[in-house]
């Protein structure tokens, strides 16, 4: 998805962010002019300015903390723009871990609506009461391909959009697609095909990334390649829950259109209320399904 500060860019080139030369970027500080890439925007009261500009002040007599570094979506630009997206990776690595310890741990993290199938009495299952699985399915991966190839794409999508978004959006937006994809899984799914992995929240971060490539006029062509591949996966080969993939990409669409177009004055309420939304329809899903196999 970044030449040198205060250089000049010959005509027909693109424009790199001044404080990451690697990234290209059309969006250019308000006040000093200088190309800026997603991490490096503060939202601004009229577009978006740099780091040093934002901490410089505008002169409006506003207090110190109103100036301090904010992300494209208003959250605060850190040090580690990158923390929770390892932290993720690694609660998924050590689940994976002590599930290769012992097999048997894999039983109680799946998700799974209903077991044993009819006519034996359920013991087990979303549908028994047992809703943790929406959570600790998100964690879990049973073959060494599956969470090699989603910790990648973890960390080549997840990073990215963490810097953008700020922490506290960019998780929002990891579990309400990851739930999201759970709830439709288990809507759609036999109530007894156990599903798991982080594939929901991962499809989710997929449609974030392509709301906020949109809204930055980046060129498009590359993550909607990445969508239609995995896609194609996702629809091409068997023993693969598209249910989570599906609702977890919807999810993320919805909510990252909300981060990074809610206004500015009622930022905070329509980001969270938009996730707020989105649970409460996973909710009313898990409720439907639920009913249907009591």
């Amino acid at each position: 998805m970044e030449q040198a500060a205060g250089s000049a860019q010959d005509a027909g080139s693109a424009a790199v962010c001044y404080r990451h030369p690697d990234r290209e970027t059309g969006v250019r500080c308000t006040r000093c002019e200088r190309p800026i890439c997603p991490e490096c925007m503060v939202s601004a009261s009229v577009g978006f300015q740099c780091p040093e500009c934002a901490r410089g002040g505008s002169g409006t007599g506003h207090a110190p903390r109103a100036s301090r570094p904010r992300t494209l979506a208003g959250g605060a630009v850190t040090s580690d723009p990158r923390l929770l997206t390892k932290i993720l990776i690694g609660i998924n690595l050590a689940v994976f871990v002590a599930v290769q310890a012992d097999r048997s741990l894999l039983e109680h993290l799946v998700l799974i609506g209903q077991w044993p199938p009819r006519p034996f009495t359920p013991t087990m299952g979303v549908a028994d009461g047992e809703w943790y699985r929406f959570v600790t399915s998100m964690f879990a991966h049973e073959q060494y391909w599956h969470i090699g190839f989603n910790m990648l794409s973890l960390w080549w999508v997840g990073g990215p959009l963490e810097a953008a978004l700020g922490r506290a959006r960019y998780l929002a937006v990891y579990f309400v697609s990851g739930l999201a994809g759970g709830a439709l899984t288990y809507l759609i799914a036999s109530p007894t095909t156990a599903s798991l992995g982080a594939s929901g929240a991962i499809f989710g971060l997929f449609g974030a990334t392509a709301v906020l490539m949109r809204r930055l006029n980046y060129d498009m062509r590359p993550v909607i390649a990445m969508l239609a591949i995995n896609l194609v996966f996702t629809f091409g080969f068997g023993n693969i829950a598209w249910q989570a993939h599906i609702g977890g990409l919807v999810a993320g669409v919805v909510t990252g259109f909300a981060m990074v177009h809610a206004p500015r004055e009622r930022r905070a309420l329509v980001q969270y209320g938009t996730c707020a939304a989105v649970l409460v329809v996973s909710l009313a899903l898990v409720l439907v399904r639920s009913a249907q196999l009591g």
